[in-house]
């Protein structure tokens, strides 16, 4: 079964059990500044877990593009990808575990869905401790459904518990899937959830049924919801009978082309195999990076960071398996003719998507090109050192302050009769390492969308600017994409022009009167044709389902959005416009804040 059969047939049985299917979002959560991607199917459905009421119903199904960079250096073994695609079913206080179990039994052993032997099946459920009972409920479903107890495992809560993403909030057990690969056991404890390979994680469905309190007790909540997911490639590799992703359709394609301008063999040796891995996996994520419709590029923070990392890690280990020019773009293109059925917004950018890759792998040139003058710059010293072996630290300055890769250093070291402090270098990279992790997990740690007052006011402050730069600049100005922490708002926003300082000045004027006049926020649920007939911004219409928030700010503005919003803009403070300057060819950027006196 391939991706595309896997997508339609998920869909399909979930819309006859009466879910409403819905549109996946952006790969850049709008509204939740914690993370950096989109990390799950859940991730933008999150304020209705939370409780608010979704327009399509208490049902939905859907396929959501996904990213996860805590493990990049992870990436290269058989298993792990930092780009992949979940399928999630919902269900917004309407069934709960029973119905939702039973459902993922059948479409993963029906003939008619998957197809998988109920006799490969195992699953786990919530042990239990002292704040929270076993889910025995759970147990007893799977039971009803004919698994016996010798492949229903109860396992602690790191294993079966998600959430709260907080310190409070909702959270619940949950009941993971798994497929017996065939593989020998590794020992008399190999269970579910052991990495020997025996048994292969193929579904989760999460119950929330508690919400932590500040004292730390677990109330049962009244509205209880249900969030699964599972995840297409893992689940192919399954139904293709493969040990690993990388040897599924999609991915054996992109392993030939790197074959064909390497000349290197997959299948040959681990060294290789981790170097193809890496290429493949990062090639296609910074397509989808590069594609979404938020407009990611290159650069030194937040998500343009990640994306100029993965580019240059693929491009470096494309030079250890040879590769001297140019090859990202044509790997790119090949990504794009693979997944614009299902993600059109890649065809669409296709000229962008490649230009950003050569680009890029350009720039990544003059830096191993700086990297090699400053261990010129060095060679005299080392060769005259009674010692030939060049310092960890040396090494490791290299590659933080120039971006040049260890592995170029020991090749250039190796030319001159000269050897690298190995060891040295790993501890200096642990060390950064352990920093750069103590601050990702600051942005990392949550999932929750942020409705914090702040984020809520800065957002509802986003339509405010973009009707007023309609009304100063013209109705071309349309908007490209959005990004908001608790500090400010960035907007993007077609116009061919530098904005001029009276310009500027004009829509603070305009924003803050509205502020000033304290004007009511109010919301309908309604078609998105009808929303438009009603004169409501919506650029995103691929994006959208078939009925739509449109929030309305008195008479001033009027838009379909998904995100937070204020009751009346009187409160939100003062607005003003920090910095505007060019994102991209005819695109401009807006930093701005809201002021507290």
């Amino acid at each position: 079964m391939t991706s595309n059969e896997l997508r339609n047939k998920y869909i399909e049985f979930f819309v006859s059990k009466n879910h409403k299917q819905i549109s996946g979002k952006s790969l850049i959560p709008e509204n939740d500044p914690t993370v950096l991607f989109t990390t799950a199917g859940m991730h933008p459905l999150v304020p209705y877990l939370l409780g608010e009421d979704h327009p399509a119903g208490k049902r939905l199904v859907n396929f959501q593009k996904c990213i996860r960079t805590g493990d990049i250096d992870e990436v290269g073994d058989p298993s792990h990808l930092t780009f992949f695609e979940m399928l999630g079913n919902w269900s917004l206080g309407d069934y709960f575990k029973e119905d939702a179990i039973k459902m993922s039994y059948e479409f993963l052993t029906s003939s008619e869905w998957l197809g998988f032997e109920p006799d490969k099946l195992s699953v786990t459920v919530f042990e239990g401790d002292s704040e929270v009972p076993a889910d025995d409920e759970s147990a007893a479903v799977w039971r009803s459904l004919g698994i016996p107890d010798e492949r229903i495992y109860f396992l602690p809560r790191e294993d079966n518990w998600w959430g709260p993403a907080g310190a409070t909030g909702p959270c619940g057990p949950d009941s993971e899937m798994f497929i017996d690969t065939g593989k020998t056991a590794c020992g008399p404890d190999c269970r579910p959830g052991c990495h020997c390979g025996k048994y292969f994680e193929i579904w989760n469905d999460v119950f929330m049924q508690y919400n932590k309190q500040e004292d730390g007790s677990y109330v049962p909540m009244s509205r209880k919801c249900v969030d699964t997911g599972m995840g297409i490639e893992r689940t192919v590799a399954m139904l293709q009978g493969k040990s690993s992703v990388y040897e599924t359709a999609g991915f054996v394609e992109l392993i030939e082309q790197v074959e064909k301008i390497s000349g290197s063999k997959y299948g040959t040796d681990d060294i290789t195999d981790v170097s193809i891995r890496i290429i493949t996996d990062h090639c296609r994520t910074s397509v989808f990076i590069l594609g979404d419709e938020q407009g990611v590029k290159p650069s030194n923070l937040g998500q343009g960071y990640i994306l100029r990392r993965l580019i240059r890690r693929a491009i470096r280990h494309g030079r250890k398996l040879g590769i001297e020019g140019s090859f990202l773009p044509e790997l790119g293109s090949l990504v794009i003719d693979q997944y614009k059925q299902t993600y059109p917004e890649l065809e669409k950018s296709r000229e962008s998507i490649i230009k950003e890759l050569a680009a890029e792998e350009e720039r990544f040139s003059l830096t191993l090109q700086k990297g090699e003058h400053e261990f010129e710059k060095l060679l005299p010293n080392l060769l005259k050192s009674k010692n030939p072996i060049i310092p960890g630290r040396m090494a490791f300055k290299l590659y933080d302050t120039y971006g040049f890769p260890f592995e170029i250093t020991e090749e250039l070291a190796a030319e001159h009769g000269l050897k690298v402090d190995k060891a040295g270098f790993d501890k200096a990279f642990e060390k950064h390492q352990a920093l750069s992790k103590q601050g990702a997990d600051k942005v990392f740690k949550g999932g929750l969308a942020d409705n914090s007052e702040t984020t809520t006011a800065l957002h509802t402050a986003t339509h405010l600017l973009h009707k007023a730069l309609r009304i100063v600049l013209g109705d071309h100005v349309q908007q490209k994409g959005s990004n908001i922490t608790p500090e400010r708002l960035r907007f993007d926003f077609i116009h061919p022009e530098k904005m001029t300082p009276e310009q500027i000045k004009e829509v603070e004027d305009l924003i803050n009167k509205q502020i000033k006049d304290d004007l009511p926020v109010s919301m309908e649920i309604i078609s998105l044709e009808q929303a438009k007939e009603k004169g409501a911004l919506a650029f995103f219409s691929d994006k959208y389902d078939e009925q739509v928030k449109v929030y309305s700010i008195g008479d001033f503005s009027k838009e379909v959005c998904g995100g937070p919003h204020v009751s009346s803009t009187g409160s939100m403070g003062y607005f003003r416009i920090k910095k505007e300057q060019s994102s991209s060819a005819g695109v401009r950027r807006i930093r701005a804040v809201l002021e507290h006196s």
